[in-house]
């Protein structure tokens, strides 16, 4: 009876080591994706701030609560059950989804532009407090979210793809929760950075009460920056994808052009600069694509704008 009892702690204690190293391995893996990811985590939080602008500062974290959430739901409820699924059924479609998704973006970051520079930018009012304006910047971060949590989850998964399922799907819930929690008490610290520099210079003396001060001049303008940042990351996230995208579905020239620069940087210029050079090239290709393709997008959808302009005039019309 003794020997059969001390069997069973026996595996048990089997068990627990086994689980134990399968936790350190998930924990390895979630922990190179994430750093995988680590750049779109800098794009995403450039690009959110630009959804909290000119709100009040009452509704400030709210607001970036509300899109935090959507954000784990986006990931946990949309993008892991498709990413797994077709990961392990149809592996091919995972590239076609994200360049539909980068295009996307693209468009986004164009349509932007377009307000900026082509005469025909507006002043948005003030977002009333739980009226339409919040509820609709709200629902637009939380779909550009959508692309760029994607493109996080689709990164990881891409570092843990010969892992079993039930790995990779652990490993990325890790990651989902982590990136978001990273992401969003980054934009929540920077969107209340005038409220913490109010704080200081009210509240104390000297060099922090100047410090406090120096804050809260400085950050209408380091928010109008992160807005202005967001619509280039649109335009540099959905441009990359895209070049990506087209070497792995078999056209090569555009990403063999731009790989082809960066090792000319590197050979040119060695060590840290050459480095920073070579991303700055890829950088600014990837932008340039993404501009391209947001203009050809926003093209097609002005002129069906214009095509549909008339046929649903004449339908209200009709309907008077």
């Amino acid at each position: 009876m003794s020997g059969g009892f001390f069997a069973l702690l026996d595996d048990i204690v089997a068990m627990a080591k086994l689980a134990a190293a399968s936790m350190d391995d998930v924990a390895a893996a979630a922990g190179k994706a994430s750093a995988k990811a680590a750049g779109v985590v800098i794009d995403d939080t450039a690009v959110t701030p630009r959804y909290v602008h000119g709100f009040s500062p009452e509704r400030e974290l709210p607001v970036i609560k509300k899109i935090a959430v959507g954000s784990l739901r986006n990931k946990l409820l949309i993008i892991l059950p498709a990413a797994l699924l077709l990961s392990q059924f149809l592996p091919w479609l995972l590239t076609p989804i994200l360049m539909c998704g980068g295009t996307y973006l693209c468009y986004e970051g164009a349509e932007k532009l377009w307000e900026k520079f082509g005469g025909h930018g507006h002043h948005e009012p003030a977002p009333v407090v739980g009226g339409p304006d919040e509820k609709a910047m709200v629902a637009g971060a939380i779909r550009t979210d959508l692309i760029l949590s994607a493109e996080i989850m689709v990164i990881a998964l891409n570092e843990v793809a010969s892992e079993p399922l039930l790995s990779r799907a652990v490993t990325l819930i890790v990651v989902a929760l982590a990136m978001t929690v990273l992401v969003y008490g980054v934009v929540a610290l920077i969107v209340k950075m005038d409220d913490i520099g109010l704080h200081l210079a009210s509240e104390r003396s000297g060099g922090v009460a100047a410090l406090g001060r120096g804050l809260v001049a400085a950050m209408p303008k380091v928010l109008a920056t992160l807005s202005n940042v967001g619509i280039v990351a649109m335009l540099w996230v959905g441009g990359h994808i895209l070049l990506v995208g087209l070497d792995e579905l078999g056209w090569h020239p555009p990403y063999e052009l731009v790989h082809h620069a960066e090792e000319a940087i590197l050979h040119a210029v060695p060590g840290f600069f050459g480095e920073a050079l070579a991303w700055l090239t890829n950088t600014a290709a990837s932008a340039v694509l993404g501009v391209v393709a947001g203009a050809i997008v926003l093209v097609v959808v002005q002129l069906i704008g214009r095509l549909r302009g008339p046929r649903v005039e004449a339908e209200a019309h009709d309907a008077e």
